[in-house]
């Protein structure tokens, strides 16, 4: 092969590898989590999907499931949820306090309303 033919090809091969290259965790969050006041709440959330960080964190820390049944169930990219588990792990301590709200608020209103179904 003539130079002038392999040359593209190795560009090609560096642009390629570039883009594969790890990138920090704040420059995947940038990308894939969102915050916005009218969405979800305003809880940090997979961009284009109401699904928020901390739905993924209970799925996987208190249902078990692996990160590609999380995205096979609810139709999302694999990279999307290691970035929201990856967000979480950075931002755990918000989370599940606000995760600890959330079943507060629950009981608290288990407790005023009887079901009717029982």
């Amino acid at each position: 092969m003539c130079d002038a033919l392999a040359q593209p090809l190795r560009a090609k091969r560096v642009r390629r590898t570039s883009c594969v290259m790890a990138k920090s965790a704040e420059d995947l969050w940038a990308q894939r989590i969102q915050v916005s006041p009218v969405i979800a709440g305003g809880q940090p959330h997979i961009a284009g999907h109401c699904i928020t960080v901390q739905n993924v964190a209970i799925w996987r820390e208190r249902l078990g499931l692996s990160a590609e049944e999380i995205a096979a169930a609810f139709g999302l990219r694999l990279v999307d949820v290691n970035a929201a588990l990856s967000y979480y792990l950075a931002h755990r301590s918000e989370i599940e306090q606000a995760i600890q709200a959330d079943e507060t608020l629950v009981n608290e209103l288990r407790s005023r309303t009887p079901s009717k179904l029982r």
